[in-house]
């Protein structure tokens, strides 16, 4: 589990390919001071475990349903990174609960400045996921958790301050890059609780009832 918090942009120093499987070299700083084989590090927002581990990079794998689903497939040697290891259970949650798994990529549309802050129009390309993406809500972009600004059937906004641009991926990014997405996953576990089929496939009421709510506990 991540809280969407970048803690350093690694550098892609290395990549191995045969077919859609990939090993990733990264090169790391701030995150290698205990870093162990095996442990889960956030790359891009993916969730990879690291199979080798030196004193300044790690390796990883990439699977080929990772590299479907995933911008991974459009990396190259010198690509920055943005990284984050596992939240531990005394941390502190800055961000929202990401689990690391891309639901989607986007494509960014249109980037703008509005005074202090910069405005970036994502595009995903699954329009069947766009109802985990509300206004106010949380969604991860390559691994950062971000607010929407604004969305709609087909795309959203959030709106990134200074700081997060620097310190993130996000400051090399323009109009046609693909992007990864993690929508929050609070709203797809209320989906699939309150969702129109039961698990049997049987037509069920849309909507909070009041029937529903005591059924799976709440009342």
């Amino acid at each position: 589990m991540f809280t969407g918090l970048v803690e350093e942009i690694g550098i892609l120093d290395s990549i191995t390919r045969e077919g859609e499987a990939m090993v990733l070299g990264i090169k790391a700083s701030t995150i290698m001071d205990d870093i162990r084989i095996g442990d889960s590090i956030a790359v891009n927002g993916v969730c990879l475990t690291a199979t080798k581990v030196g004193v300044d990079g790690f390796a990883v794998d990439v699977t080929p349903q990772t590299y479907r689903h995933s911008n991974l497939a459009l990396l190259k040697a010198g690509s920055r990174l943005n990284l984050e290891r596992a939240m531990q259970a005394d941390g502190r949650f800055g961000g929202h609960l990401v689990q690391g798994h891309a639901d989607m990529t986007g494509t960014v549309l249109r980037i703008a400045k509005e005074q202090n802050a910069v405005l970036i129009d994502i595009m995903p390309d699954r329009p069947d996921m766009a109802k985990y993406i509300i206004p106010q809500g949380s969604v991860t972009v390559d691994g950062i958790s971000l607010t929407v600004a604004e969305a709609d059937a087909k795309s959203f906004r959030v709106s990134i301050i200074p700081h997060t641009l620097a310190e993130t991926g996000l400051s090399g990014i323009r109009a046609g890059s693909v992007v990864n997405i993690e929508c929050d996953i609070i709203g797809k576990y209320v989906h699939a609780l309150l969702g129109s089929q039961t698990s049997r496939g049987a037509a069920r009421p849309q909507g909070i009832r009041m029937e529903t709510l005591a059924e799976n506990g709440f009342v």
